[in-house]
């Protein structure tokens, strides 16, 4: 039996591996491939797909800035996004830890009406929104750009900040309430930097999501003045014709932040994940 239960033992782990393995290889494959590809010429890419470049150069790289304003769309993401992550915070953050504390009439009504937006696909709204964004002149800039991406995750923003507001004691708030704070001093130095886990879990939720999004980006902009990094991606392929090596180029610098950025707070995320689930 314990012959057995070692071998059993053994099996499972190698299932295990295995699976783990093949998970790597699917997430990570198309990112090593498009690396490649981001080194070698159309000839290379044509006679081989999966073969190694004859040589790594970065002209392909220079190639991706010369034919799109790539670089002016990649600060205008960095711009949107950091401004939309702000925004989301400075509005979700408080109303999400009154309905997390707080018991008042109409709240479960909220709750599911905010969790019904999530239902909802954005692009039914586009033109809604369109003629909102108009009505207001606020068409081909970054600030409405910036207001629909807040507004869209503002769902995924509260169930993570609800969720861990959650697990936090009470019995701190009590504390802070004996010595004589208030709302917002229990909120803004006692609350938050309890939260800061989850708050870098919806951030970084938050920033992938905008810094993504193409079809809001298309539709709201015409112009190079507010466009973003998603829209720099369909230049390679419609006006130059296919230029799948500077394409490439352009895939991997798009994806270097968003990379960069989940690597750094990477703990922070596990952490949030682990004491939000405490509570629902």
């Amino acid at each position: 039996m314990n012959r057995s239960g070692a071998l059993n033992g053994k099996l499972s782990s190698g299932f295990v591996y295995a699976a783990l393995i093949c998970i790597v290889l699917i997430s990570l494959g198309p990112i090593f491939w498009v690396l490649l590809g981001s080194f070698k010429t159309r000839g290379e890419i044509y006679s081989s797909a999966f073969a190694l470049p004859s040589q790594f150069n970065f002209s392909n790289y220079a190639e991706a800035f010369r034919l799109a304003p790539i670089g002016k769309f990649f600060v205008n993401s960095l711009i949107v996004c950091a401004v939309t992550t702000a925004v989301n915070f400075a509005v979700v953050a408080p109303f999400a830890y009154v309905l997390a504390r707080y018991h008042f009439g109409m709240k479960k009504l909220i709750v599911a009406a905010i969790a019904s937006v999530m239902l909802l696909p954005s692009q039914s709204l586009a033109v809604p929104i369109f003629t909102l964004l108009r009505s207001f002149h606020l068409l081909d800039t970054k600030t409405g750009l910036i207001l629909i991406y807040a507004a869209f995750g503002i769902p995924i923003t509260f169930f993570i900040l609800r969720s861990f507001f959650l697990s936090i004691p009470k019995s701190l708030e009590e504390a802070a309430s004996i010595d004589g704070a208030g709302f917002a001093v229990t909120f803004l130095k006692v609350i938050l930097p309890l939260s800061v886990p989850g708050m870098v879990t919806a951030g970084i939720l938050q920033f992938l999501s905008s810094w993504n999004e193409f079809f809001f980006a298309l539709v709201l902009t015409s112009g190079d003045q507010a466009r973003t990094v998603p829209i720099a991606l369909s230049y390679y392929l419609g006006t130059f014709s296919n230029n799948y090596p500077a394409l490439f180029a352009a895939v991997i610098l798009t994806i270097l932040p968003p990379i960069a950025i989940f690597v750094f707070s990477q703990e922070k995320v596990v952490e949030s994940l682990t004491a939000g689930a405490v509570k629902g």
